[in-house]
């Protein structure tokens, strides 16, 4: 199991393929597996593309704190700079996108292209905090159907206790699917450290902020997502950015899993333009 220390925390990290490099970022609770189940065997054809897990996720460490999206662009510049990758095309999803946003506009030099997956981003937070938030109903509707058990309307909103739920569901994708999921380092996460409230950490990733970061940009989003505000208001402030709405599935946010071919036609000819510039 590869691992290196970056920022002072060991992560775990795969790489694969040759040519030029493409670092993919996965969201909260998840882990390097979710890019490696369809998108990495179609895309290291093209790129040597290196994964990883966040700290706290997957085989990486787990501080006590250290979760903002500046936190994790620190340990994503650490990351290059320990595989000695100058710059790279970075594609994230969810809370991934906002960590590559967050690089991108720290160390603008060590980015070439961004391919963002459903970002929500911490300036945005206020969009879903309430708890007739399409997304909560969403999530809860799923939940109650699976488990035959009510979600409380007055906990929809609480994320804690929604990915504590969610650990009812059996594993959807993958060898593993239809086993019980595995729980306890994502439980973990979540009760013995500052992950939940460190998600709303804005820094400097503000919409203005965002507004000036000039690399290009692939904006891609589910069309049945409950995230569509967040495309709307991002589509709204980026520049040099093709807005990408993609035919709506059951999965809505994770077009990762649901929609892994759909999005690699995408992401190919929007990063071999940046192989071909970059010579």
């Amino acid at each position: 199991m590869p691992t290196l220390t970056a920022n002072g925390v060991t992560l775990h990290y795969l790489q694969m393929g040759s040519g030029p490099d493409v670092v993919m970022l996965h969201g909260i609770s998840g882990n390097l597996a979710v890019w490696h189940l369809r998108m990495v065997p179609l895309l290291q054809e093209h790129f040597r593309v290196t994964t990883y897990d966040l700290r706290g996720h997957g085989n990486s460490d787990m501080p006590p704190s250290g979760y903002t999206t500046r936190h994790m662009a620190d340990d994503l510049l650490g990351l290059l700079d320990a595989l000695g990758i100058a710059d790279a095309d970075l594609v994230g999803h969810s809370f991934g996108a906002d960590i590559a946003l967050h690089l991108a506009l720290l160390h603008p030099e060590r980015v070439r292209k961004l391919a963002l997956i459903e970002p929500g981003v911490p300036a945005l937070m206020q969009q879903r905090k309430h708890v007739d938030w399409e997304g909560w109903r969403y999530w809860a509707e799923i939940l109650e159907r699976v488990t035959g058990e009510p979600v409380p309307v007055d906990r929809r909103n609480d994320v804690a206790y929604m990915v504590r739920r969610s650990f009812e569901v059996p594993v959807v994708y993958g060898p593993l699917k239809g086993l019980p999921r595995r729980k306890e380092r994502v439980l973990k996460l979540l009760e013995k450290t500052t992950m939940v409230t460190d998600y709303e950490v804005v820094d400097e990733l503000t919409l203005e902020n965002i507004a000036t970061i000039p690399h290009p940009k692939l904006l891609l989003y589910d069309g049945a997502s409950a995230w569509m505000t967040s495309f709307h208001a991002l589509r709204e402030v980026m520049t040099n950015c093709e807005p990408v709405v993609l035919p709506g599935s059951e999965l809505r946010h994770f077009a990762p899993l649901e929609a892994p071919e759909a999005l690699v036609d995408r992401l190919v000819p929007f990063l071999e333009a940046t192989a071909e510039v970059s010579g």
